[in-house]
């Protein structure tokens, strides 16, 4: 009977991640398929120059970055589901004005619009809610490759729409997909119920907000993945165009080189996350990408105009940026302290959406005034600036973070006795939920030792 009940949980939770994954998916494939296309085909647009289509790419990071949190935190009153719908028809509604947009101005609006459905933290608590502690990890980790995959499958399929139905095209298509994201939430993702365990490992909590933004090693991990993005938004202000200006290559055929250069990148990054992971090597391998990614800028800057090295170049950079995309949560969940990960996960959130929009509109600004070599150049040294930062980071400890449920007992002497545990690092109890978080290393920990406590 307890394993029916249990086999039962289990398809309960695999259900639910599944679900929230193809929700994320649909948002962030409509976000990305412009990316490889807007500088190209963006010239169409009245009143629009280098500047203003950077800042139309970036526009989104804005709104994204400044409601993120806000979302997350009315999450926890209104509901999660109530907040991902109005998310949802907020990016709808952006991606409709984005459609009909005639001038630059009206696709910047319709950009930030789109940003403002920002329910990234909100869909990161209800996958929280949803599953039990011993899955979550697993949870968050389905979540993060479906935005692995939302990128890769936007570069491609971006240039092939934008070639069949043009720029508006692609934002129909979003729109779409959002409203298919409100059937999906509807329909398929089941109703979080009273789950409150969660919340502090899950969303942004004020009252943490400021020990959060103190800790040195999760502040060089938001201006790294600030970073990352910049440099990620800046490059496809240039990169569309070298590839029809300086490499000859047809815009409606750029599928087909981002398909074999993806496909490969992430293959070539698989081994390297294993060393990273299994060998815990995490933070040899973390300097190295962003080592490459900072030489292939620097690369780009001479090889922008021959085939067989500018491709080259556009390889390692792609398999630099996945393999950093895949690191930085990881490492982030390491060094986040009990109790304060989804409040550090909103920060860093905000840092990345924050980078998008900084990179959209300072790589146009760059692009606009100075040229090609401006943006590679700008972008390499924002980079070697993260390589700094990143080099002084404290090699992160391979811990897992636990809830555990205190009910009656005496606080003072759980946390305690706690301590004792084999495995146990950090113990943080929080008095109004009546609840601890540890930080636990999984090879010595184990769990039945904190139920007997409790006996």
């Amino acid at each position: 009977m307890r394993a029916k009940v249990v086999d039962t949980a289990h398809s309960f939770e695999r259900r639910a991640v599944a679900s929230l994954a193809a929700l994320y998916a649909f948002r962030m494939l409509g976000l990305f398929m412009v990316l490889p296309v807007l500088a190209l085909y963006g010239t169409d647009y009245a009143g629009s120059t280098p500047l203003l289509l950077g800042l139309a790419l970036g526009a989104y990071g804005f709104s994204q970055a400044l409601l993120q949190i806000p979302f997350g935190m009315l999450s926890d009153r209104l509901g999660r589901k109530p907040m991902i719908a109005l998310g949802l028809l907020l990016f709808a509604l952006g991606s409709v004005v984005a459609a009909t947009a005639e001038s630059v101005y009206g696709l910047i609006i319709g950009r930030c619009l789109q940003g403002g459905g920002a329910i990234a933290s909100v869909i990161m608590a209800l996958v929280a809610d949803l599953t039990s502690e011993q899955n979550r990890t697993k949870a968050m980790a389905a979540i993060g490759a479906s935005i692995g995959l939302s990128f890769s499958v936007a570069l491609v399929l971006g240039p092939v729409i934008t070639g069949i139905a043009g720029l508006s095209g692609i934002f129909w298509f979003t729109a779409v997909f959002a409203l298919l994201g409100l059937v999906v939430l509807f329909k398929l993702i089941p109703d979080p119920g009273s789950a409150e365990t969660a919340q502090r490992e899950a969303g942004a909590v004020a009252a943490l907000l400021g020990q959060t933004l103190k800790h040195r090693d999760l502040l060089r991990l938001d201006w790294g993945i600030f970073c990352l993005h910049f440099v990620l938004m800046a490059s496809f202000v240039v990169v569309p165009v070298m590839l029809e200006a300086d490499l000859g290559l047809a815009r409606e055929r750029h599928w087909q080189v981002y398909l074999p250069l993806l496909t490969l990148a992430f293959v070539a990054m698989v081994p390297f996350m294993l060393l990273a992971e299994r060998h815990r090597k995490i933070k040899t391998v973390f300097l190295g990408a962003i080592a490459l990614l900072a030489a292939m800028l620097v690369a780009l800057i001479w090889w922008q105009r021959d085939l067989v090295l500018a491709l080259t170049a556009l390889f390692l950079f792609f398999m630099a940026f996945n393999l950093l995309e895949a690191t930085l949560p990881s490492l982030m969940s390491k060094v986040a302290p009990a109790g304060t990960k989804g409040t550090a996960a909103g920060i860093y959130s905000t840092s990345q959406f924050l980078g998008a929009f900084a990179g959209g509109a300072g790589g146009g600004a760059l692009m606009q005034f100075g040229g090609p070599h401006w943006v590679f150049g700008c972008g390499a040294a924002v980079v070697v600036s993260w390589l700094a930062v990143a080099a002084f980071m404290r090699p992160p400890r391979f811990l897992t973070s636990v809830w555990v449920p205190l009910g009656d007992a005496d606080l003072t002497a759980m946390k305690s006795r706690m301590l004792g545990l084999s495995g146990v690092e950090e113990v943080v109890i929080i008095e109004d939920e009546r609840a601890a978080y540890l930080k636990v290393d999984n090879r010595l920990f184990d769990r039945s030792s904190v139920d007997q406590l409790q006996q």
